[in-house]
């Protein structure tokens, strides 16, 4: 739930495109931020992130970047993570669901789950984007973390709507990297803006990991570029400095946080700490700890109902949606520091 909310390190992209009046320009910024999801994929190919306990929570404040997020495991078979985040002139949220592929020496992730963004325009009006996410393969799976590297592939469709109706498509296409059947370079994005009869618009194209641009070569502008990470990052899980910050806790917000808050966990402080062996044997304990819960509701026939998400259905989607009622709503008890005490006891 730390690493959906590292999708937020380029939030300003978002700010830029709330007080933008031109809509191409907007659709721009939204698609660099899509793109800026996947800034660090090199850096963190050799590191597998933990699996949320059922009911774990983990919420982020940042004042300098104007944003508020919450994120909740609200399903553990399959696992789910839902998350919601929100500013001054947009709203984010996604859950995200992971299919996995193994091929012998790489393995497939899958994400099957829709991102939605929510700009609050200056005229008052609003605009709806979402966008699938794209595939990453690991390869080399069984070598040592410096010779992992992660592959993107895929389309990644992020649209514009207002009331309902589609006004503008942005396709981005991220190219398998050079092999038997390929010719892209590694981490190659490339891609157009078109209006709703399908003119272009605007062309993208770049290297997710190093720089986008808008244009055509060699007036093309660069719009995005991930920052430099800190010194010896190889040796901290290639974190960038906002994915360091995530998992501190300040004493002013020790205690308005709710006991499942995933920075109160034990085998993730202890990994964070350099005690190995202590995280291993702590993680062994809370996911046998999960298991003991799940056979006891399973005999009590009772189900897991997340504090803070709800799951709507349609006929063409399910998705998890951040509870807005006053008396359910996360932050209001947050500010109040009042959450319920009959939360599960995760660890």
């Amino acid at each position: 739930m730390q690493r959906l909310c590292e999708e937020l390190e380029y939030s300003d992209l978002l700010d830029k495109a709330a007080v933008s009046t031109d809509p191409v320009d907007r659709m721009t910024l939204v698609a660099a931020f899509a793109v800026s999801a996947y800034g660090y994929c090199t850096a963190r190919a050799g590191h597998k992130p933990f699996n949320p306990l059922l009911g774990e929570t983990f919420e982020c404040i940042r004042d300098d970047k104007g944003f508020k997020y919450i994120a909740e495991q609200v399903s553990h078979h399959p696992p789910v993570s839902a998350c919601h985040a929100f500013s001054k002139n947009w709203t984010w949220w996604q859950d995200l669901r992971v299919k996995t592929k193994f091929w012998g020496k790489s393995m497939e992730f899958q994400p099957d789950g829709i991102v939605h963004l929510k700009l609050d325009l200056p005229d008052g009006t609003q605009e709806l984007y979402t966008w699938n996410k794209i595939t990453t393969c690991i390869h080399n799976l069984f070598s040592s973390g410096t010779d992992r590297w992660a592959d993107l592939y895929g389309e990644c469709q992020v649209k514009c709507k207002v009331n309902d109706e589609t006004t503008m498509t942005c396709k981005l296409e991220f190219l398998k990297a050079s092999g038997y059947w390929t010719s892209g370079k590694k981490h190659e994005v490339v891609g157009s803006i078109n209006n709703s009869k399908g003119k272009v618009l605007q062309h993208l194209f770049g290297i997710c990991t190093e720089a986008l641009y808008c244009g055509q070569a060699p007036s093309a502008r660069c719009i995005w570029r991930p920052g430099a990470l800190p010194n010896d990052c190889e040796l901290f899980y290639g974190f960038s400095r906002f994915a360091i910050e995530l998992n501190e806790i300040l004493e002013s917000e020790r205690t308005h946080l709710p006991k499942t808050d995933t920075r109160f966990r034990p085998d993730q402080r202890a990994l964070e700490e350099g005690q190995i062996s202590e995280a291993e044997t702590l993680k062994l304990k809370l996911e046998q700890t999960q298991r003991e819960r799940r056979l006891a509701m399973e005999e009590s026939g009772t189900k897991h109902t997340p504090n803070w998400f709800v799951k709507k259905d349609d006929k063409s989607n399910a998705q998890w949606t951040f509870k807005s009622e006053a008396q359910k709503n996360y932050w209001n008890q947050r500010n109040e520091a009042k959450f319920a005490a009959d939360m599960n006891d995760l660890w």
